[in-house]
């Protein structure tokens, strides 16, 4: 296993879509491995490959701490709402460091995917495991929480990014 670099905000890679995965073989499941172990060095509930610079549709999660045994991953993503409730919530972003800020997602979805080996995965997600679906699959949709942020929200985001030590470094990844 392998910690790998994690990309910042201004990285071209977190704002382009990841394509779908088609090959299935010991490489991907060294990828989910070094993955898992970026998120838990890093300190996050999860991770999408963008974020380490791989334009693959995977994301790994670790949401076990709220909803017991949920930590794995998904390849090739769907999501769908399950009613229309949402929650607006703190969200924060390993590719955004020290910054968080509420973000209104839905309470509760559906996933479908496949893990590493192309077996079908699917589960209903609510709480943090909801929230952390939406969030990676954004991030391998290329969209970054700030856009899901009202205005006024996005402007004191910014704002407060632009004051951080790695924003203002000009570092590239961590």
């Amino acid at each position: 296993m392998a910690v790998r670099p994690v990309r910042l905000f201004g990285d071209p890679v977190l704002k382009s879509e990841a394509e779908e995965i088609t090959e299935f073989d010991d490489s991907l499941k060294q990828l989910v491995e070094d993955m898992l172990e970026t998120m838990d060095v890093h300190g996050g509930v999860g991770l999408a490959a963008n974020q380490i610079g791989l334009l693959k549709r995977i994301f790994v999660y670790d949401c076990s701490h709220e909803t017991p045994g949920a930590r794995g991953h998904v390849i090739n993503p769907v999501w769908k709402p399950k009613g229309d409730d949402t929650v607006l919530k703190e969200e924060g972003c390993l590719s955004i460091p020290d910054i968080h800020a509420d973000v209104e997602r839905y309470a509760e979805v559906t996933v479908t995917g496949v893990d590493c080996e192309g077996n079908p995965v699917e589960f209903d997600a609510e709480g943090l495991l909801a929230r952390c679906v939406q969030h990676e699959t954004d991030h391998l949709d290329g969209v970054l929480f700030f856009k899901r942020l009202t205005p006024e929200r996005r402007k004191a985001a910014m704002k407060e990014m632009r004051n951080t030590q790695w924003f203002i470094d000009g570092v590239e990844s961590v």
